[in-house]
């Protein structure tokens, strides 16, 4: 008898009502459109179910240097002119969609409800620009906060990574150049991230026709963002593969339990506890990837941006 993909996880009610009003719209799949087609509509897309934007006592644009000398444009959040502690973070969107303006919204919240900063940055996306270049420029940001944070009135020595999705891989992947850079990191702060190098866990084979991130979805991201196949089986694509997490910072994780990725992120919240790493693991039942987005519509994403607010203030505030 050939093998069954286990069914699906049931959505909360208003989560289902979500994905009904999506495909009621009919708007194409981003794997059905251009790479510049699928920037252009998920950030037209981004803010629909958000949360209003908090009013915050500074929000700055500036510039980060790369290492081949490109700019990097960055976005300063923080509640107050004091000198704050800062989270470093990346937006989501598979390498190849996102930016700043589509992830304001949810690092205004951030900053807000933890009291802390936050910077944003806008990492060079596929397929303009292949791995590794992604990593490279958040490995690059979180060395110049680092070293250069008190010229913005940051306070460096009180430092955290985070992100989502795409975002959340290349924060597990800056938590680990940081420890062997000796750079210490209070917190990494990763939602729904990526660490397989091949999406074939229980959790792909049950969710490959979404609700939203689909099988199709995720192999079009990829197929933008990897050069080889050999790419793939690089740690700092997939984490799950790096030789050691040994004293990599502590986590705060957040998975979705009707996604994709949720079974490689439990793979990874259990690989940093087997090497000794405090975890804090949080699956919000019956939602789907992209869900802190939709605070608008799902309790679930107002949970969430309070439980890590908290885990923010936790580790960053003294």
């Amino acid at each position: 008898m050939p093998p069954t993909t286990p069914s699906a996880t049931p959505l909360t009610a208003r989560m289902a009502s979500v994905v009904e009003r999506m495909a009621r719209a009919g708007h194409p799949a981003l794997d059905q459109l251009t790479p510049d087609e699928a920037k252009a509509s998920y950030e037209k897309g981004s803010g629909v179910l958000e949360v209003p934007k908090p009013e915050l006592a500074r929000v700055e644009d500036f510039h980060i240097a790369a290492r081949d000398g490109c700019v990097l444009p960055a976005r300063l959040y923080a509640p107050s002119r004091s000198v704050l502690p800062v989270l470093l973070y990346f937006h989501g969107g598979g390498f190849t969609v996102g930016n700043i303006r589509t992830h304001d919204t949810l690092c205004r919240v951030l900053s807000h409800k933890s009291g802390c900063a936050v910077v944003s940055l806008d990492y060079r996306l596929a397929p303009a620009h292949k791995f590794p270049t992604a990593s490279n420029d958040a490995w690059d940001a979180l060395a110049f906060i680092a070293k250069e944070g008190a010229s913005l009135g940051l306070d460096a020595s009180r430092l955290a990574v985070g992100g989502d999705s795409a975002g959340g891989t290349l924060a597990a992947v800056c938590a680990i150049l940081a420890r062997d850079a000796g750079l210490p990191l209070a917190l990494q702060m990763l939602i729904y991230p990526g660490t397989t190098a091949h999406q074939n866990t229980a959790s792909h084979l049950r969710h490959a026709n979404g609700p939203l991130l689909t099988k199709s979805m995720i192999d079009f991201f990829f197929a933008q963002y990897v050069r080889t196949p050999a790419d793939r089986e690089d740690w700092r694509f997939a984490p799950l593969l790096a030789d050691d997490v040994d004293g990599v910072a502590p986590a705060w994780v957040c998975l979705a339990e009707c996604d994709p990725v949720v079974d490689e992120g439990i793979a990874y919240a259990d690989k940093l506890r087997a090497a000794g790493v405090p975890v804090e693991l949080e699956i919000y039942r019956g939602v789907i990837h992209e869900f802190i987005k939709m605070g608008r519509a799902i309790p679930e994403a107002l949970q969430a941006h309070d439980d890590a607010a908290r885990a923010l203030r936790e580790a960053l505030q003294p």
